[in-house]
């Protein structure tokens, strides 16, 4: 039937642009091309776009800034900073002003829905691509794959696969009290090659989730081993779990994600744009979607390269996707020990207030920028 509804509609046309997935980054993506006039047609599976949310809502108000989108309808709360536990040892970071902002992911969704629409792309819901549409689809339009973490595009046209991965799993509990900080929480015996969080949504309910490799066990056993740890029982105080989800988070940029020959581009989860040290894709997933809407205009329009957009965006973002891969592998292979001894000892070298005035949840580099400016200063 899926087939036969593509059949009907989309072969007596032709789009210059066809987008696979209509999460935040392949919206984002159809907007931005869709405004320079290009014709572009988003598929998505789903009748209900982005439900069930399974990801986290946690995001600087710089990288929401640099979107582009009318974001502050789906704030729920500011975030001044992160309380970081290490067994006994913690370690907190608190701006003077807010730095984030916790985000209702449906409604953010709806929002990029409603500005794709109004830019002129066009979006077709309840449609599963098949290998036989991709394969149509290619011979006449470029192909943007903005389909998550297990890529149906990218497998299709034979990308270099991504082979690190943490499983997620969260819940959702009400306990009428707020916070202003994010809580997370580092132990490999717990968490093995991630860990766990608690986030304030701002109305009296906390987001309590885990992450774990994909290689070291079972987030749902993570999941239930956390909660049982006596800091996050208390805060759950017997309050029943609702909202429970599981999903895959890449920690690994792909090789490569542009096929200039096939004329296809990969974005967002589906590219492996994601910060390994936090999962986060919001920010490096939607300004690679801005920057594919540039690559595909400056294509049609002036012939140029379809790589452009991997050359820009990695000379943009590679450092810092280097420096959380980084921070990952420090956490991720240290023992309990280790990282309580090593927040002990930045606390002592000052390292809270460095990061509760410099600090940028999204650039490792910037941060290291501001401070050895202030010291040049």
């Amino acid at each position: 039937m899926v087939f036969e509804i593509w059949n009907r509609e989309i072969i007596m046309e032709t789009d210059e642009v066809v987008v696979i997935g209509a999460g935040t980054a392949g919206l984002i993506a159809a907007k931005s091309i869709a405004a320079h006039g290009i014709k572009v047609t988003v598929y998505d599976r789903k009748e209900k776009l982005g439900y069930p949310v399974k990801a986290s809502g946690v995001i600087s108000i710089r990288g929401l800034e640099s979107l582009r989108i009318s974001y502050k309808k789906a704030v729920t709360n500011d975030l001044y900073g992160a309380i970081i536990h290490t067994g006994r040892e913690s370690f907190t970071v608190h701006a003077e002003k807010p730095v984030a902002h916790v985000v209702d992911r449906l409604i953010l969704n709806e929002i990029c829905y409603d500005e794709c629409l109004d830019a002129g792309a066009s979006v077709k819901k309840g449609i599963g691509v098949s290998s036989a549409m991709l394969d149509k689809f290619s011979k006449k339009s470029i192909i943007v794959g903005a389909d998550g973490a297990v890529s149906t595009v990218a497998k299709h046209f034979g990308f270099p696969p991504i082979e690190k991965y943490v499983l997620t799993f969260k819940a959702e509990y009400r306990t009428m009290e707020d916070s202003e900080n994010v809580e997370l929480f580092f132990d490999n015996n717990v968490t093995p090659g991630f860990f766990g969080w608690i986030i304030p949504k701002g109305d009296g309910t906390i987001e309590v989730g885990v992450g774990i490799d994909s290689k070291r066990g079972n987030s749902k056993h993570a999941f239930d081993s956390f909660v049982r740890t006596k800091y996050v029982a208390e805060q759950i105080n017997g309050k029943e779990p609702r909202n429970q989800a599981a999903s895959i988070i890449p920690v690994m940029l792909r090789k490569k994600f542009v096929d200039e020959e096939k004329k296809v581009l990969l974005v967002g989860d589906a590219a492996g744009q994601v910060k390994a040290s936090t999962g986060g894709g919001i920010v490096l997933g939607g300004n690679a979607a801005i920057m594919v809407g540039n690559a595909v205009y400056e294509h049609i329009s002036h012939g140029k390269q379809l790589v452009e957009y991997e050359k820009a965006w990695r000379q943009k973002f590679g450092r810092d996707i280097a420096m959380h891969s980084m921070v990952r592998n420090f956490y991720s292979r240290s023992s309990l020990r280790s990282l309580a001894f090593a927040m002990k000892t930045a606390k002592k070298l000052g390292f809270e207030s460095l990061l509760s005035k410099y600090g940028d949840m999204d650039s490792p580099s910037l941060i290291i920028k501001r401070v050895f400016l202030r010291k040049r200063n």
